[in-house]
């Protein structure tokens, strides 16, 4: 199984494969249709709290951000972190979509690192 991550805007192409919708909130400007979003996993995304602490927080804490996300991820999130590779081990080929524009440091990242503990 090959795990990969997308940008919500970035178009949708066939070798994605399974495409999961990692946010909690629905990409701005995006359509369902054009985003082509096979499940929406938003329990996996961070909380809202550790969201706007992300977002009002600039980027020497990504290390920081990265760490209380990883623990929310097993904690809070743990059973749907559990659902999400039950359902990622199904298929050849699945794809993390994101909304960020940092495509380096955003919560898919450390997503893709847990599901591939977890695979």
């Amino acid at each position: 199984m090959e795990l990969r991550r997308k940008r919500a805007y970035d178009t949708a192409e066939s070798a994605d494969g399974f495409r999961v919708l990692v946010d909690r909130l629905w990409p701005r400007g995006v359509s369902k249709e054009r985003a082509e979003i096979d499940l929406w996993a938003k329990d996996t995304a961070p909380s809202p709290e550790l969201r706007k602490q992300w977002h009002a927080a600039s980027d020497d804490d990504w290390g920081a951000y990265a760490d209380r996300y990883r623990a929310e991820l097993a904690g809070e999130s743990a059973s749907a972190l559990d659902e999400l590779a039950a359902e990622a081990r199904k298929h050849g080929v699945v794809t993390l979509v994101y909304a960020a524009h940092d495509e380096e440091h955003n919560h898919a990242v450390v997503l893709e690192e847990a599901l591939r503990e977890l695979l």
